[in-house]
């Protein structure tokens, strides 16, 4: 091969891992001094979502898009938001594809070691989406796990604000692309089974397959709420806006339409942010 198509193809792969970094690491640190009382850390805890999986060009982790701490200029993220009052404020991405809460605790713990002032929590997706129904974790046991990663948190951090924000509503998803050809190719890969599996099924068993996820992520809201009220005044709920949120199918990648694109996690971001009153 010449050297100049070696060349050039280095290049592009290095250009690539800019735009698609999975590493966790912090973004581009600001030049401008801390002011007193300004958040210094944004951590981010959960899943794919928040880890931007699939908003690149592949389906990888890419935070550069994550509606929590993205820096990429298609999405305005709750850091960059952050960032227009606290311009010395630095984003660390914890969350973890295929996370459930069972990893929230360790995630928790990362961002005590980051000295987080600011946390986003968004987890549950992948309780939920499970190989079946009967392997979803129990909802009791969501709120233990998700308690004892607070917990990490309140005593790690206690001046930190919280945000927990509501789980997606999956069951729309299917709702939207279960007579689009293309997603229900892409679910018959495997992508979250107990909900997505034979999606163009009618049979009574699918159906009542389907209304069990749903209702049992319902349930997961339900106990996030309620931990973020336990958790004390430090803590915000999104109300529930995000589950509610009325998205669109162009707002999940074209790849395992499944998780959000760039644009998806620019409307998460939106709908997060104006449910946190942070901007009051």
């Amino acid at each position: 091969m010449p050297r100049r198509w070696i060349a050039a193809l280095a290049c592009l792969a290095a250009l690539v891992a800019l735009a698609c970094d999975g590493s966790g690491s912090a973004s581009p640190r600001p030049t401008d001094t801390p002011r007193p009382g300004d958040p210094r850390v944004l951590t981010a805890l959960g899943d794919s979502i928040s880890a931007g999986f699939g908003s690149c060009l592949v389906l990888v982790s890419c935070e550069r898009n994550s509606w929590s701490t993205g820096d990429s200029l298609r999405v305005e993220s709750v850091y960059r938001r952050l960032r227009a009052d606290a311009p010395a404020l630095r984003a660390y991405n914890r969350a973890v594809p295929g996370a459930r809460a069972a990893g929230l605790a360790d995630q928790a713990r990362a961002a005590v070691r980051d000295k987080a002032d600011v946390v986003t929590v968004l987890i549950g997706a992948n309780d939920a989406c499970r190989a079946d129904v009967d392997a979803m974790t129990p909802t009791a046991t969501f709120r233990d796990q998700v308690d004892t990663a607070l917990a990490v948190l309140r005593k790690g951090r206690p001046k930190a604000r919280v945000l927990v924000v509501s789980i997606p509503d999956l069951h729309r998803l299917w709702q939207l692309g279960h007579t689009e050809p293309r997603a229900v190719r892409a679910w018959s890969r495997g992508v979250c089974p107990a909900l997505l599996a034979d999606a163009t099924s009618t049979a009574p068993a699918a159906v009542a397959r389907r209304a069990r996820v749903r209702e049992r992520i319902e349930a997961y809201d339900a106990q996030l709420r309620s931990a973020c009220r336990a958790y004390g005044s430090r803590c915000r709920w999104d109300g529930g806006a995000v589950h509610r949120h009325r998205f669109d199918l162009d707002q999940v990648n074209a790849l395992d339409w499944f998780h959000p694109n760039a644009a998806g996690q620019g409307r998460l971001a939106e709908v997060a942010w104006n449910a946190s009153r942070w901007n009051d």
